[in-house]
């Protein structure tokens, strides 16, 4: 009776999910232990995934490398429950990537990302080909083992190393991108149509139109081009019984949208292991990249969405158009200037800028089994960057491109041009020992580990040379021999503070009878960069599960898995703003002497925080994993409670201290309170069709939850340059999101078509000049992340399609707010505006002064969007010596839906909640892009 009741759950869910009812019992044996066997790394050590107690996400090299992406964390997103990445296209840009949520105002927001055991803070130098495997840790009981580093969440990537035979491998492309979304600006009649239409409401009405423009360009047009880019990858790897080698080659090459943009990135890697014993191992592996830029700067594409098309790219005499009007309202080469937007073509012409960077990476590890079960590794590993650049300013040319009527005598600056050249290097090193005792016992497995670590950031050392009036052609800009010493206009040389870090950890584990598990860890943390007292830190965890399907009520029954799980750990956040001496020299104090400053000192000018140190944060989570149906059917529930209990923000003193600047104190909390849940469907049928389709979602409220410091200082943040901003951070930002925007809110029109506001505070007075009736709106942060993933196989063809989306949050359409007169508008604005008979207009009527910061640009960012669709086919054993040869086509983000109106509402910016994340202002459009590769197998 018991069999029979089994059957029919399955039977009805093989239906459901198109499942093949004949597949062969050893088949699904085999799945069942591949299941078993699967490991997870979880931090100086790895572990069973149905052993693991913590909340951790695990993405392999073949779901990584399906999305043809520059930067490896643009190829995760979707990919794992929590793990929001926000990226943006510009080349050599870094992603965003926040896990569960955000804790923090003034402190680091980046997870701590580590490669084979070293810690950095991006991976822009990693070629994505060379990974082997992405283990995100989530949860605090997973991620104390980090202590003071890891409450932004830790994302653990290990690298490729070689086994087997010898192999040789080449992965090749070409792609093409375009703008993934255009914004449609008006043309010249309809410019002219809304501009002299706002005129006329003036009180005293400015120059008219012409309606007759001899031009009408498409400055979005004019400063983009087709982009192209092309990667190559070689790697040649194998083993024997005493050695295993890995190298490779990577080189990226891209010309982006935004013309005069290129970037190249070359990279090499080798990762060897040799058996020097029976039980001695020496590991080493070597990351050198070299990155080189010409950027060009991202307010272009603003100033191309301001110009008027009315202005040309250049007069027939070559000169540089500028927005100019005649007495008679016609476009011309003199008379009155009718707005202050550039010409984003001579911007980006007169952009003359090179940067360069090479960063190694190297790690030696050493690993010696002392006895069965024990063993020791001691890994060091160390970090070089060197950044080089020059910026070359044509003053002169400038001066002269700004007016086609200007003389070169009218120049009045002692610089004809200037050119500032930096450099940077730092150094960072990184030594762990670690004692690691895994043995069985019967029933019972014990998996416990002791270490040190010791890390030493060496911090930048910096120095910025700026001289004047060079020669204009580049080889003449450093002669040997010549003393340019008259010529320096700046010259700045920095070291920054150098930072080392001690650390001690442990960490238990415990199985019993294969279906009870304990787990506890903790690091005791201490920093150069905290006062003393506050230079340690400890961070506790703990985990516990409960394999439920071990069970003998279970055992062979339903669920292939059925396992529980929760814990509590302790966080740090070390990257905060530091303490520092208070003091201000150089201060006058004047005296009833005549009023004249008797002398010259030192004072006292703000506040210190004796017990500044890390931000800690705490967690609760809870886990319940599972698989059914011979595990064709897997998946995971967790749901947590994060808490960040002594923020660090900016206060000052009360005013009878004297003391007027603002310094940096724990004085608030931040909660992050959510859940995530993960399907992945995965079967055959027949020989020839396999496939699995993946899903997973995630939810997470953000709230600022106390503030206990009535001084706190008031933050403004958000700005669009041009008076106005659209976030506010202070004692009433409590109860709401970080980041949260802080408007006006529109209320339809007034009888005159302009923008109407509510009146919250009742007092008859709205707009600008009642700052009392601004509120809290939806911050930038989404409340909840969604990914798709697809894959199918039949013979030698393969399909792969993955989705994200993001929703529950709100962007700034900065562009549009920036409007003033004689600045373009979008062609929606231009066709629906307010009049007297069309009441109900999309838009207000035209005007041309600044309009204030409120929910009439707020708009809602929620988009779904394909990621990547690929399709390749793989010719099988060619001849003798090629393996494989796959041909393989790709679409990446040819799909977007969303009712946002501007180019992207990704919009990561600066990262700072209070700065220009959300905010579209100066940002890179959202890219489609086609791609061709091929990819060798020897």
């Amino acid at each position: 009776m018991r069999k029979n009741y089994v059957k029919l759950p399955l039977l009805i869910a093989a239906l459901y999910f198109g499942g093949d009812l004949h597949a062969q019992s050893t088949q699904d044996t085999t799945a069942k232990e591949s299941k078993i066997e699967e490991v997870v790394v979880i931090g100086y050590g790895t572990r069973k995934k149905v052993d693991n107690t913590t909340a951790i996400s695990s993405i392999g090299a073949d779901e990584v490398s399906k999305t043809k992406v520059l930067n490896a964390s643009q190829a995760i997103q979707g990919k794992a429950a929590g793990v929001q990445v926000t990226a943006s296209d510009m080349p050599g840009s870094t992603p965003t990537v926040m896990v569960r949520g955000l804790g923090t105002v003034t402190g680091g927001r980046e997870p701590l990302f580590v490669v084979d055991g070293m810690f950095t803070n991006n991976i822009n130098n990693i070629n994505s080909n060379d990974i082997l495997s992405y283990d995100i840790l989530k949860d605090a009981a997973a991620l104390a083992i980090y202590g003071n580093r890891a409450a932004n969440g830790v994302i653990i990537i290990t690298t490729k190393s070689g086994k087997g035979k010898l192999s040789v491998e080449y992965d090749g492309l070409i792609g093409i991108r375009n703008p993934l979304k255009k914004v449609k600006m008006a043309n010249a009649q309809e410019f002219v149509n809304y501009n002299n239409i706002a005129n006329s409401y003036l009180a005293t009405p400015g120059r008219y139109f012409s309606t007759n423009q001899p031009y009408n360009t498409d400055w979005f047009k004019e400063i983009t081009r087709t982009g192209i880019y092309n990667q190559h990858n070689l790697s040649v790897s194998g083993s024997s019984e005493s050695a295993k080698y890995f190298f490779s080659l990577n080189n990226y090459d891209e010309q982006s949208i935004l013309k005069g943009t290129d970037y190249n990135r070359t990279t090499f890697r080798t990762n060897n292991e040799f058996k020097l014993s029976k039980r001695i191992t020496l590991s080493q592996n070597l990351n050198v990249s070299f990155t080189n830029v010409t950027p060009k700067p991202l307010s272009a594409f603003t100033n191309a969405y301001k110009q008027s098309p009315l202005v040309p790219v250049r007069y027939p005499s070559g000169q540089y158009g500028i927005p100019f009007i005649d007495a008679n309202g016609n476009y011309a080469m003199s008379g009155s200037r009718f707005n202050n937007v550039g010409n984003p073509v001579s911007q980006l012409d007169f952009n003359n800028e090179k940067n360069k960077t090479m960063l190694m990476q190297g790690m030696l590890k050493l690993d010696v089994e002392i006895m069965k079960g024990l063993k020791f590794t001691s890994n060091f590993n160390g970090e070089y960057s060197n950044f080089k650049s020059y910026n070359f300013s044509d003053g002169l040319g400038i001066f002269l491109a700004g007016d086609p009527n200007r003389l070169a005598t009218q120049y009045t600056d002692s610089a004809r041009n200037t050119l500032t050249n930096t450099k940077n290097d730092y150094y960072n090193w990184l030594l762990s020992n670690v004692l690691n005792y895994n043995r069985t016992f019967g029933n019972h497995n014990i998996d416990a580990m002791i270490g040190t670590e010791a890390s030493v950031k060496s911090g930048v050392d910096g120095t910025v040379v700026a001289r004047k009036n060079l020669g204009y052609v580049s080889n003449y800009w450093n002669l040997d021999g010549q003393n340019y010493i008259n010529d320096i206009v700046a010259l700045n040389s920095t070291q920054g503070n150098r930072n080392t870090t001690l650390s001690y950890f442990a960490r238990a584990q415990y199985k019993l009878m294969n279906r009870y598990l304990i787990s506890a860890t903790v690091r005791r943390d201490g920093s150069s960069q905290f006062a003393e007292g506050n230079k340690w830190g400890t961070f506790p965890s703990f985990g516990a599960g409960w394999i439920i399907s071990e069970e003998s009520f279970l055992k062979d029954g339903f669920f292939n898995l059925l396992k529980l799980r929760g814990g509590w750990g302790r966080l740090g956040n070390q990257n905060v703003p530091l303490s520092y001496l208070p003091i201000s020299s150089g201060t006058s104090y004047n005296y009833a002497f005549g009023g004249n400053p008797v002398s010259n000192g030192v004072t006292i000018n703000k506040g210190l925080d004796p017990t500044l140190g890390w931000e800690i944060t705490e967690e609760s989570s809870l886990g319940l994993d599972f698989g059914v149906l011979n595990n064709r059917l897997t998946g995971t529930f967790d749901v947590y409670d994060r808490k960040t209990t002594n923020l660090i923000l900016p206060v000052t003193n009360f005013i009878t201290s004297g003391q007027n600047v603002e310094f940096s104190s724990h004085v608030g909390s931040v909660t992050n309170k959510g859940l995530e849940a993960s399907l992945t469907w995965a079967d055959k049928v027949g020989e020839d069709f396999s496939y699995s389709i993946g899903a997973n979602y995630s939810f997470n409220n953000n709230e600022l939850t106390r503030v206990n410091d009535s001084n706190i200082s008031a933050k403004n943040g958000g700005s669009l340059g041009n008076g106005q901003w659209t976030k506010l951070f202070n004692r009433s930002t409590v109860g709401h999101a970080l980041g949260s925007f802080y408007l006006w809110e529109a209320d339809g029109y007034d009888a005159d078509g302009n923008i109407k506001y509510k009146d919250f505070d009742n007092d008859g007075v709205t707009g600008s000049a009642d700052a009392d009736d601004r509120k809290y709106f939806d911050s930038y942060i989404p409340k909840s992340t969604m990914g798709l993933n697809i894959s199918m196989n039949y013979k030698n063809f393969d399909f792969n399609l993955s989705g994200y989306g993001a929703f529950g949050f709100s962007v700034y359409n900065g562009k549009k707010a920036q409007r003033i007169s004689g600045e373009n508008i979008e062609a929606s604005v231009a066709n629906d505006f307010w009049t007297t008979s069309n009441t109900n207009a999309g838009n207000p009527k035209p005007y041309t002064s600044i309009p204030i910061a409120s929910t009439f640009f707020l708009e809602k960012g929620d988009y779904f969007r394909i990621n990547n669709i690929s399709v390749g086919y793989t010719f099988r054993d060619v001849v003798d010596y090629v393996k494989s040869v796959r041909f393989y086509v790709s679409a990446i983000n040819p799909v977007i839906f969303t009712k946002y109106s501007g180019y992207t509402s990704e919009l990561n910016g600066d990262g700072d909640p209070y700065g220009s994340t959300g905010v579209e202002l100066d940002s890179y459009p959202a890219l489609r892009s086609f791609v061709f590769g091929l990819n060798v197998n020897f």
